[in-house]
């Protein structure tokens, strides 16, 4: 099964433009997950789905889907509003307040969360949250599961996105997840980066935006004294593409952008082709 991930849409940044950059980005991610040679069977987008979570960017984010060839699922992140989310889009499941829920396909299990509590910037997961998530875990802890949310629970070295592993939203979350041997990857945005951190037994992911990205910068950042780095960069619209191969969850990281091909599968490549299967089990 192949899972396609889209993050940190942020539709409606500019409000009175018809044509915003944010809205390119993401009809030209979808028209190549469409249209190219790896269509998913399904789709998530984990959160930041909106710039200001106003009622116009939610209609402007179900036209944009409208395309997909496939199944869409979205959990929310701290630019979003559940309000005017769920007055869009009211087929998503709420559960106590929360846009939280599970769906199988492929033979796996994903359960998509909510981190958001509106006015803060970084995570949150209270004790409900929490409770359900545990709950729903201790219903199977067999079949290969796999989580959507939006803040990543680990710290990711860039100072001013950071998360610290002492919030008490990672410790909650932590401690719902920690009897569950069946987790396989757990997908999230926020950091406008792609990066795979081991954690805790399985893996978290974070997928590069389909808008505007984060400059890498490693070194500390003083609130107190601007230093003139970069902090948003305009990089080529990001995506991931994460395969379920019965065994692990794999996960690819690319961007809808035109690319220089140097080689492609010929008469010329055949032989070195068949000598790399042929040496595979049959």
């Amino acid at each position: 099964m192949l899972i396609a991930q889209v993050t940190d849409i942020h539709l409606g940044f500019d409000r009175n433009d018809p044509a915003e950059f944010n809205r390119k980005r993401l009809d030209q991610v979808l028209r190549h997950l469409n249209n190219g040679p790896n269509r998913p069977d399904l789709l998530i987008a984990t959160g930041d789905l909106t710039e200001h979570g106003d009622a116009a960017s939610y209609r402007q984010l179900a036209d944009a889907f409208s395309v997909c060839n496939f199944p869409v699922h979205m959990c929310l992140g701290n630019h979003d509003i559940r309000s005017n989310f769920t007055a869009q889009f009211p087929e998503i499941p709420l559960v106590d307040g929360f846009v939280q829920y599970s769906f199988e396909a492929g033979g796996v299990r994903i359960l998509m969360l909510d981190t958001l509590e509106e006015g803060r910037h970084g995570g949150a997961f209270c004790d409900t949250r929490a409770k359900w998530l545990c709950t729903t875990l201790a219903q199977d802890r067999d079949t290969p599961t796999i989580i959507g949310m939006h803040h990543p629970p680990v710290e990711i070295g860039i100072a001013w996105m950071n998360t610290h592993a002492e919030e008490q939203w990672v410790r909650n979350f932590t401690q719902a997840i920690q009897d569950a041997p069946n987790i396989k990857g757990i997908m999230c945005g926020h950091v406008h980066r792609s990066i795979a951190v081991p954690w805790n037994g399985t893996a978290v992911t974070t997928c590069s935006s389909t808008a505007a990205q984060v400059a890498l910068d490693l070194n500390p950042i003083d609130p107190e004294k601007p230093d003139n780095r970069a902090m948003i960069i305009a990089d080529h619209p990001g995506y991931a593409l994460h395969l379920w191969n019965g065994r692990e969850l794999v996960s690819h990281f690319d961007s809808a952008s035109d690319q220089v091909i140097l080689a492609k599968y010929d008469s010329h490549l055949q032989p070195l082709i068949k000598k790399l299967i042929g040496e595979r089990p049959n």
